[in-house]
């Protein structure tokens, strides 16, 4: 059943068509990586912020262990406009990491390969033509 991500979309307020896309993907993942995200108080889902002659700016929740990885999760504003089948790969790629925890998956030691495994085991594998 899907869970209600709305707080941590909450960012993407003056991005609505980039914010409905992660919303469906999130919504369409397995119950227990939803559950994993939602257990998590370091997950999060940003949108990528630039200044041009100033750089990046993020700010994210620190790990509580020394153990544990923060998963954040940063998308760019242009996956707003990018074709739905790509942008969902690619919040889906990104989802994927974050619950791999930038680690493998099964026997793919790559974590860009376990990433993209995962994320079609999910239903979005990657499109055939890149968009940019």
């Amino acid at each position: 059943m899907p869970q209600d991500f709305g707080g941590y979309l909450d960012s993407f307020q003056a991005l609505p068509q980039l914010r409905e896309r992660i919303q469906q993907v999130l919504e369409s993942l397995p119950d227990n990586v939803q559950q994993d995200f939602l257990d998590d108080t370091t997950f999060q889902i940003r949108p990528e912020e630039f200044t041009p002659e100033k750089g990046w700016t993020m700010f994210m929740n620190l790990p509580v262990s020394v153990s544990a990885v923060s998963r954040c999760v940063v998308l760019r504003a242009k996956l707003e406009q990018a074709p739905l089948d790509f942008a969902s790969y690619v919040i889906a790629h990104e989802l994927a990491h974050a619950f791999l925890r930038n680690g493998g998956w099964d026997d793919i030691t790559d974590p860009e390969d376990a990433a993209d495994a995962l994320a079609a085991s999910w239903g979005f594998p990657r499109p055939k033509q890149r968009w940019f």
